[in-house]
């Protein structure tokens, strides 16, 4: 297991930056996903860069969920702004299965083989996300999310 990053939502992504850079944090990757409405910024230390074209040893997410067309940014209170932490894993639905053998609740499915949402004793959202590629697989292809992620 490896971890990747932190997520947390922000209302004013320009200022977040400019906020983490005087911590010493530079922008390393930026997506922007249209059809979601959302922009992606991660951020990293210095010391947690890795060569060029590599994602960085540990970073920052910072999500901006576009305001509707016509409306208002959203605002996050009572903790919503912080989303999650990240690990990579090695076998996404082996990890998954130890963990509902545990009694924990996979939120969020690996249908994709690619990414599943479990949530800590404290509710705090995990999101574990595959090391390479493996192809969707039942039972988890036809598994429902079940509460929130």
């Amino acid at each position: 297991m490896k971890y990747l990053h932190t997520m947390i939502r922000v209302a004013d992504p320009d200022a977040t930056i400019r906020f983490f850079e005087l911590l010493g944090l530079k922008e390393v990757r930026r997506m922007e996903n249209d059809k979601g409405r959302f922009t992606l910024i991660f951020l990293a230390a210095p010391e947690d860069m890795n060569g060029p074209g590599e994602r960085a040893r540990a970073e920052v997410e910072l999500t901006y969920n576009w305001p509707p067309e016509n409306g208002e940014p959203e605002r996050y209170a009572g903790g919503r702004n912080f989303g999650h932490l990240a690990y990579r894993v090695d076998d996404i639905y082996e990890t998954c299965q130890r963990l509902m053998d545990a009694g924990v609740t996979i939120n969020r499915p690996p249908r994709d083989g690619h990414m599943a949402f479990v949530r800590t004793p404290d509710g705090i959202s995990i999101e574990l996300l595959q090391d390479g590629v493996l192809e969707p697989a039942e039972p988890w292809v036809s598994m429902p999310n079940t509460g929130e992620w």
